[in-house]
């Protein structure tokens, strides 16, 4: 690095599902030239392979037990984020419905978020230039020593709204009950809850636009590059 190039800075970036998360984090990335990483697709993906494996996705134990099996990398280019499990792209197959209603099942296993936060751990702390990770216990668990950690936030019924839109004709009413259900699941669970870390800055993204959103954040990370 030349002398004077910015000092390399991680962002955690975290909030229940319908924020615009990974919309946000991904431009927020690219436009700073940091690297990106979706906590939640490391999540989808071991979810995947427990599904296409036939574990028991209702049995703790047989969760924890295989935990370690799959080999998950992830592509860390937010122009281009990729995902394989054994070598197999599953950035298509990890978004379908079967794998969404039981991710937060599989998530909830100790041995699975151990495991998960080693991988997202040891890719935050290689990056030479500074990452952007979002998931739900990044501030809290996953990264406490972030340089900046940012909660989004959204009313249940504007986040289901941005939900359907991405889901394509998803029916509003449905996806705000499957919303509300699955922050209850995370927030609730034993290990690592969706929670807001004490020192991380909240925005509200009900009101605003996707694009207000992300400029607020890019604010808040080249205030925090400054002041290193």
């Amino acid at each position: 690095m030349e002398n004077g190039a910015a000092q390399p800075v991680i962002v955690a970036i975290d909030g229940p599902s319908g924020t615009g998360k990974s919309s946000t984090s991904k431009a927020v990335a690219a436009q700073l030239g940091l690297s990106y990483l979706d906590t939640g697709a490391q999540y989808r993906a071991i979810t995947w392979w427990m599904v296409t494996n036939g574990i028991d996705i209702e049995d703790p134990t047989a969760i924890a037990a295989v935990a370690g099996k799959p080999e998950i990398l992830s592509g860390t280019d937010p122009a281009a984020p990729t995902i394989t499990v054994d070598g197999v792209d599953v950035a298509g197959p990890i978004r379908t419905q079967e794998v969404t209603a039981k991710v937060s099942a599989v998530s909830a296993v100790p041995e699975v978020r151990a495991r998960i936060t080693e991988l997202q751990r040891s890719l935050a702390t290689a990056t030479e230039k500074g990452i952007v990770v979002e998931g739900r216990d990044i501030g809290t668990t996953v990264l406490p020593d972030a340089d900046l950690k940012v909660f989004l936030t959204g009313s249940a019924e504007a986040r289901a709204a941005r939900r359907s839109g991405e889901l394509k004709g998803a029916d509003v009413q449905s996806t705000r009950e499957a919303l509300i259900k699955r922050d209850a699941a995370d927030s609730s669970r034993k290990t690592s809850p969706l929670a807001k870390a004490d020192d991380a800055v909240e925005v509200d993204t009900t009101e605003l636009t996707l694009d207000q959103v992300i400029e607020c954040v890019v604010t808040l990370v080249e205030e925090k590059r400054a002041a290193k």
